[in-house]
């Protein structure tokens, strides 16, 4: 019988090493290198479906390549779509990741059992059993005649039963539960996670099977597991959203068959997850007594404008270190804005609380946010209401300069279609044709954009 060979990961980042460490050189964690048993060269592993393909690689050039269209299918929702590049790719594997209580699985099963109604759909669950799902179906008054379910945690056999089932797109729930049998680590280690990763996207590419996986995710956010994961994957996506908001975001992180960083919206109910075909009217529905530190920007998501409000508030602080607290954007951008504030715009706040909040959850992460958030700290400083029909956008760069961002006549136009007359942007994003029922200020400066409002 031949030697099982032995590896040490780290469980944090995945790397290898031929011994034990205290610390992983790689990202510098202390106690996450444990051991792990891999399976010998002998073993079944060589023989699993995808390491030894029946077909011979050929070799051809680049010009010989077929460029015909990816074909695709609709999972019946619009914002799903958006967010996967058009639709689902046969043969493609999509993971989907988000915090406990988010909305995955609801999103989910109401999206296999849409269409189970037209194609073979199987649905894979390793975390709840089938009385469960069923319970949620007929809760949300899911249509359930036509979707194969099947409660299993061993690839293995779910590949079997799948070779069976002939399923147009499969669903796994979720990868942290599933196990290979020949990896003597526990299910939800860094090397099942990675292997079972790998073996269901050689089985989707294989047989032309659109895999979508679920995955856990960490206490910052991102996606557990090794980082490898995300890389063998075709796309993924990540679903965002508060307990205690109704609105849920479907952001795409990564896809190879789109645009990545589109963004889908969701709305939580009793009947489980509806889409938001107009997310800026959903995010501005501001309150009627319009008071300071609020202004609306425009941020850019995906292919696609998007109105959000943003609010400050700025008060004397009476700590040694007033707080700069962000919700909705980057903290450390805020105090950098600041710095630029007190040094081109005169305006001093080094003994002051600023708190600046994206009002509906939404987490901005472009800079083309940075003139409406300044516009909104000086307002709530200088206690004076900006009008309601302003829109401001553009970035701020360190020695004051206002810079142009992608996009700005759309931006415009979104904007104007909602009503909003007043706009101050970068110079550079000047439209050369007036838009109607809009002015538009172009400033250079941060000195010019405080004197503007």
């Amino acid at each position: 019988m031949a030697k099982a060979k032995t590896a040490y990961v780290c469980q944090d980042c995945g790397a290898d090493f031929p011994r034990w460490l205290g610390q992983c050189s790689e990202c510098k964690a202390w106690n996450t290198i444990t051991e792990v048993r891999l399976a010998p060269a002998n073993s079944r592993q060589h023989d699993r479906q995808g390491y030894s393909g029946s077909t011979q690689a050929q070799v051809q050039t680049l010009a010989e390549v077929d460029l015909q269209d990816v074909p695709r299918f609709s999972s019946g929702y619009t914002e799903l779509d958006r967010v996967l590049g058009g639709g689902v790719v046969p043969g493609s594997a999509i993971l989907i990741g988000g915090s406990p209580g988010a909305g995955k699985s609801t999103l989910l099963l109401q999206t296999m059992c849409h269409l189970a109604t037209r194609m073979n759909a199987l649905y894979v669950t390793g975390e709840e059993s089938l009385q469960q799902v069923a319970m949620r179906a007929q809760r949300l008054g899911l249509p359930t005649d036509k979707l194969r379910m099947l409660a299993e945690t061993s690839i293995e056999t779910i590949c079997q039963l799948a070779d069976k089932e002939k399923p147009a797109i499969m669903v796994i729930d979720s990868i942290q539960v599933m196990h290979l049998s020949d990896i003597q680590s526990a299910p939800g280690s860094v090397a099942q996670v990675r292997e079972t990763a790998a073996y269901l996207t050689r089985y989707a590419k294989q047989n032309n099977v659109a895999i979508i996986l679920v995955g856990h995710v960490t206490k910052d956010g991102s996606l557990a597991g090794p980082k490898v994961l995300e890389h063998c994957i075709d796309c993924s996506i990540l679903l965002e959203g508060d307990t205690d908001s109704r609105f849920r975001t479907l952001r795409g992180s990564k896809n190879r068959f789109g645009a990545a960083n589109e963004l889908g919206v969701f709305a939580m109910t009793g009947e489980g997850l509806k889409e938001v075909t107009n997310p800026s009217a959903i995010f501005l529905q501001r309150a009627e007594q319009h008071g300071n530190g609020s202004v609306v920007m425009v941020v850019w998501e995906g292919t696609r404008p998007l109105l959000v409000e943003i609010q400050a508030l700025v008060d004397h602080s009476h700590l040694a270190n007033p707080r700069r607290v962000a919700v909705g954007t980057d903290t450390m951008r805020l105090a950098l804005l600041l710095a630029v504030l007190h040094r081109h715009g005169g305006l001093h706040m080094s003994d002051q609380d600023v708190f600046v909040n994206v009002v509906g959850g939404v987490r901005v992460t472009e800079t083309a946010s940075d003139l409406a958030l300044l516009m909104a700290i000086v307002s709530s400083f200088r206690e004076r209401v900006l009008p309601r029909d302003l829109i401001v956008f553009g970035e701020v760069g360190l020695a004051g300069e206002i810079r142009p961002v992608p996009n700005g006549l759309a931006r415009l136009k979104e904007a104007a279609k909602h009503g909003f007359t007043r706009a101050i942007v970068p110079h550079a994003n000047r439209p050369k044709e007036a838009i109607a029922g809009m002015e538009v200020v172009a400033v250079k400066s941060l000195p010019e954009a405080l004197e503007a409002i």
